[in-house]
């Protein structure tokens, strides 16, 4: 296995990673900035109040997404099990 197989691989997992988390996280952002505008502006500061709505909205993004998600991992997956025999060589 030569460092460009290694450094392939290392970039797909990332990639793979980095676009699968996108979702969630950028859902997260939105509503937590939504939800801290909300409390400047009605100056109300209860923790729950930020953490129950994003917790909620990122559990439906990753309802929602998941069948997509688990098939970009699984993808990846069987193409690698499916390199291996290349790779051993």
């Amino acid at each position: 296995m030569t460092l460009d197989n290694v450094s392939t691989i290392l970039n797909d997992g990332i990639q793979a990673i980095i676009i699968t988390s996108l979702p969630s996280v950028g859902v997260g952002l939105v509503v937590g900035l939504l939800i801290s505008l909300f409390q400047a502006v009605t100056q109300i500061q209860e923790q729950t109040l930020s953490f129950v709505p994003k917790m909620i909205a990122v559990f439906l993004v990753l309802a929602a997404t998941f069948p997509w998600m688990a098939g970009l991992i699984i993808e990846l997956t069987t193409s690698l099990w499916l390199q291996i025999p290349v790779y051993s060589r």
